[in-house]
C-alpha cells in the first residue's frame, strides 16, 4: 500500500468552506480521477484518507495537508495534477509527495497566519502588537460545545508583526480591498497547543489590551504549517523530510549493490 501526502489550499470565496464540504468535494475528485484508494474495513468502508489540522471555516489557507493510502503505485506528481483537475478553483492541490517517514501530523506545531485589518492604521496595529506582546498573558474567552471558555492567548504567539499592504511577503494586495481605507496586515507565528489558540482569539486580545477593533472584519489566510522551530522561531515545510528521504533512498540502494559487489568471490580464470 503505498501513502501520498498532498498539501491543498483554499483560496478567494472557497475559504467559507467548511472542513466538511471539502472532505465531500475531495472525496468526489478521488473518484473522478479513478484514483486506486485503499478503503478502511467494516459495514460501511470509506476511503483511507487523514486529514491534519484543518483551518477554522472563513479563513483562507496555503497550508493545508493530508494523507491518502492506495492500492497501486502512482507518481505523486501525475497524481496531484488529476485531483487538481477535479476540484473546483480555489481549492487546489500545489504540492504532493510519497510517504517515507512517519508522523505527519506530529509535524504540524505552529503555523504562520496573516491577518489583513482594512479601516485600521498601521501605527494603531503596530501599538497593539507591542502592548500584546509586553503582556505576560493575554485572556480571552471562546464560546466553545461545553460553554465559555476563558484561557491565555498570548502564551502560544511566538511572533506579532505589522506592516501595510504591497509589503515584500504579504499576501493580500490593495486591490483586495477599498482603496481609499487605511490598511494594517499582521503576521501572526502560532505554537499549536491546547486549547488552541486561533487568530480570532487573538484579535480578542488585541482588542483587550490595546482596544483594536477592526471596522469590518479580518480577512484571514494561514501561509504556512509544520514544525515550530523554537531557536529561530519559524516554521519549517512538513513534507520535507519525505522529500530528502526519497532523494537518499536511490543512493543507499546503489550502495548497498555496489558493497554486495565488492563483498562477492571473484570468479578464477583459467590457469
Amino acid at each position: 500500500m503505498q501513502r501520498i501526502r498532498l498539501r491543498y489550499t483554499k483560496r478567494g470565496r472557497l475559504r467559507f468552506t467548511s472542513h466538511r464540504d471539502f472532505q465531500r468535494a475531495f472525496e468526489r475528485a478521488l473518484r473522478r480521477a479513478e484514483v486506486p484508494m485503499a478503503y478502511s474495513a467494516g459495514f460501511t468502508p470509506h476511503p483511507k484518507v487523514s486529514y491534519a489540522n484543518a483551518a477554522p471555516t472563513g479563513t483562507g489557507s496555503e497550508a493545508e495537508y493530508l494523507e491518502i493510502a492506495l492500492t497501486e503505485p502512482r507518481d505523486p506528481d501525475g497524481l496531484r495534477a488529476l485531483l487538481d483537475e477535479s476540484l473546483p478553483t480555489g481549492l487546489d492541490i500545489v504540492d504532493a509527495v510519497e510517504a517515507r517517514t512517519p508522523g505527519l501530523a506530529d509535524r504540524l506545531t505552529g503555523s504562520v497566519w496573516e491577518l489583513r485589518l482594512d479601516g485600521v492604521e498601521p501605527e494603531a496595529a503596530r501599538h497593539a502588537a507591542a502592548a500584546f506582546l509586553a503582556a505576560e498573558s493575554v485572556e480571552v474567552s471562546r464560546q466553545t460545545k461545553n460553554g465559555v471558555r476563558t484561557f491565555d492567548a498570548r502564551a502560544a504567539v511566538a511572533q506579532l508583526t505589522t506592516t501595510g499592504p504591497g509589503a515584500p511577503g504579504t499576501h493580500g494586495t490593495p486591490a483586495d480591498g477599498p482603496g481609499d481605507r487605511p490598511c494594517a496586515i499582521l503576521r501572526l507565528v502560532v505554537r499549536h497547543v491546547t486549547p488552541a489558540v486561533r487568530p480570532d482569539d487573538v484579535l480578542s486580545g488585541l482588542r483587550a489590551v490595546a482596544d483594536l477593533a477592526p471596522p469590518v472584519p479580518a480577512a484571514v489566510t494561514r501561509l504556512a504549517q509544520g514544525l515550530f522551530d523554537d531557536e529561530t522561531g519559524t516554521v519549517t515545510d512538513p513534507l520535507a523530510p519525505d522529500r530528502e528521504a526519497v532523494v537518499a533512498a536511490p543512493v543507499h540502494a546503489s550502495g548497498t549493490a555496489e558493497a554486495a559487489a565488492a563483498k562477492a568471490p571473484t570468479p578464477e580464470g583459467p590457469a
